[in-house]
């Protein structure tokens, strides 16, 4: 009975999109007393605990540094799958390639630094970074105006970025284009030869989750890629990796490797 009103829910979307809505009201007006007083209750029971047994003086303990973490006590790991996935296939296949420069647009900036660790990498976004980090360097722009010639990179990514360009939800300008525009600006700096890691959410057709994202059916991702080679498509739903689209399965993410043809 769980399952079936689930599975109905999950069809709806009506139901879905109220929940989400309820989502980000609840993000501005939540307060769960008996969670809040459960979850102190539990946190000086243990303080107490561990003070009363507390026979290691090479640590000071005072209650001037109570730092209290009401949230990680779960049974399993908090993982957001689909950034496990995608950014370890990114990691894979950066580290076959291996380039002598690589250059990502608006990816996770964590990822990207960690690649930057094996291959130098340069970091595109329309928001400033203030950290430094040997092998990665910044420069900031918008990925619908890349700084770089035709033709003149021989190594690129942009991991779940497009779907957002022109929503504003990061602050850039509305265009209901954003996605396209995107797309053509990749395709443009890529040098013939060159190698591209790009993934967008995919579902059973084009819908604009507003002002969250875009997704895109397969078709549509190799119609936007038409004159480039598709070397590898991976797809993620929910906790699985697999090689196939689905459109029975509705929302998850494509992960696709493109190589620019030689003119």
């Amino acid at each position: 009975m769980r399952s079936s009103l689930k599975t109905l829910f999950k069809k709806s979307d009506f139901i879905v999109t109220l929940y989400r809505l309820i989502l980000a009201i609840k993000s501005f007006i939540v307060f769960k007393p008996i969670r809040l007083i459960r979850n102190f209750s539990w946190y000086f029971s243990n303080y107490l605990n561990y003070k009363y047994r507390n026979t290691n003086h090479n640590f000071r303990m005072s209650y001037h540094n109570l730092f209290p973490c009401l949230t990680d006590k779960t049974d399993y790991l908090p993982i957001v799958t689909h950034y496990f996935f995608q950014d370890t296939w990114a990691a894979r296949k950066l580290f076959q390639l291996n380039p002598a420069h690589h250059y990502d647009v608006g990816s996770s900036i964590t990822t990207i630094a960690i690649i930057s660790q094996f291959v130098p990498t340069t970091y595109i976004d329309i928001r400033a970074v203030e950290l430094k980090l040997d092998n990665l360097s910044f420069i900031r722009g918008s990925i619908l105006n890349l700084p770089f010639e035709d033709n003149s990179i021989d190594s690129l990514s942009s991991l779940c970025v497009t779907e957002h360009i022109g929503l504003g939800r990061y602050g850039d300008p509305i265009d209901p284009w954003g996605s396209e525009k995107a797309v053509a600006e990749l395709k443009r700096v890529l040098s013939p030869g060159g190698n591209l890691l790009f993934s967008v959410p995919v579902d059973s057709a084009n819908k604009v989750y507003f002002n969250a994202h875009r997704t895109f059916t397969r078709e549509y991702v190799l119609e936007l890629f038409h004159d480039m080679r598709l070397i590898e498509e991976r797809y993620i739903y929910g906790r699985h990796l697999t090689n196939d689209y689905d459109k029975m399965n509705r929302y998850g993410t494509g992960l696709f490797h493109f190589t620019k043809e030689h003119v």
